[in-house]
């Protein structure tokens, strides 16, 4: 029986759903007030990878506004992956992205596994914006991740983002 135990930290702007795709992964609840993030909230979530391995993600719930900046250091050492969020309906929290990278490697190192999230997925259309949709692609490519847009609120692809995650920070410690 194997146990690994991966620290997974929910990076990105302010409002973007982070503290939604937590609650809902790990909990399959869904709030519509809002609750700002101070500093760090976390959960855990065992998982039953496969019989015989287990996975216990302890799921950290990163503040997104600039005045908790000063704080990712401490928040971001040890993880061992993380999911990078942007909000579908205002993009521009996904031009903030590049920053959010940049300290993600900085802070937890350049090989850290992550997967891309477009959450919110439910406020538009499937036709809204493709082009800037079609940007997040194109980041995710050049940065060899996986992009997938989820929506919080009625669940969609949130399990399928760490899962996507849990497969990557096996093969970062080459786990077959």
């Amino acid at each position: 029986m194997s146990l690994f135990v991966f620290k997974v930290i929910i990076i990105g702007p302010g409002a973007v759903g982070k503290t939604s795709l937590l609650h809902r992964f790990v909990e399959n609840k869904f709030s519509f007030r809002y609750k700002l993030t101070i500093g760090a909230d976390f959960l855990s979530k065992i998982i039953e990878y496969k019989p015989g391995t287990t996975i216990k993600l302890q799921i950290w719930d990163i503040g997104g506004q600039d005045r908790y900046k000063f704080l990712r250091s401490s928040f971001f050492d040890g993880a061992n992956g993380a999911l990078i969020v942007f909000d579908l309906s205002r993009w521009h929290t996904f031009e903030e992205l590049e920053d959010w990278l940049k300290d993600l490697h900085e802070y937890a190192g350049k090989n850290i596994p992550f997967v891309l999230i477009g959450n919110k997925a439910d406020l538009i259309e499937k036709s809204d914006e493709l082009s800037e949709r079609e940007s997040a692609q194109v980041f995710a490519k050049k940065e060899k991740t996986y992009y997938v847009e989820t929506s919080a609120k009625t669940g969609e692809n949130v399990e399928d983002a760490f899962l996507n995650l849990t497969n990557k920070m096996l093969k970062n410690i080459n786990y077959k």
